[in-house]
């Protein structure tokens, strides 16, 4: 999968963009106020050979405008899918996965939506 369309992704998902673009194809994406400021920026490369085991890192996303819910459609509508890791359903977060099959984790949301 192209690195463009899991920007996209992920940039719907933490209303970033795209703030820099590599000649090897990698992007950078960050929130729209662009480098400095407080919120992390997420760097999208390739490997030729995938990792073996676990992936070494792994995101947990907790909607603050919205309740789980809201929050699981609106991601499914963006193309992420539900993952089976050997869940009971009795968990508080959905296990996902993005458009290239990066698993991650819908929180129970923590805060009141406003």
């Amino acid at each position: 999968m192209q690195h463009a369309t899991l920007a996209r992704f992920w940039c719907e998902v933490l209303d970033f963009v795209v703030l820099d673009r590599e000649e090897d194809g990698s992007l950078e994406i960050g929130p729209r106020e662009g480098f400095g400021g407080p919120q992390p920026t997420i760097i999208l490369s390739s490997r030729d050979e995938p990792e073996e085991g676990k992936p070494r890192l792994h995101i947990d996303v907790n909607a603050t405008d919205r309740g789980q819910d809201a929050e699981l459609e609106r991601l499914l509508a963006l193309g992420a899918r539900p993952v089976d890791i050997g869940q009971t359903g009795e968990e508080s977060w959905h296990v996902l996965a993005d458009p290239e099959g990066n698993e991650f984790c819908l929180l129970k949301t923590r805060l009141q939506p406003l």
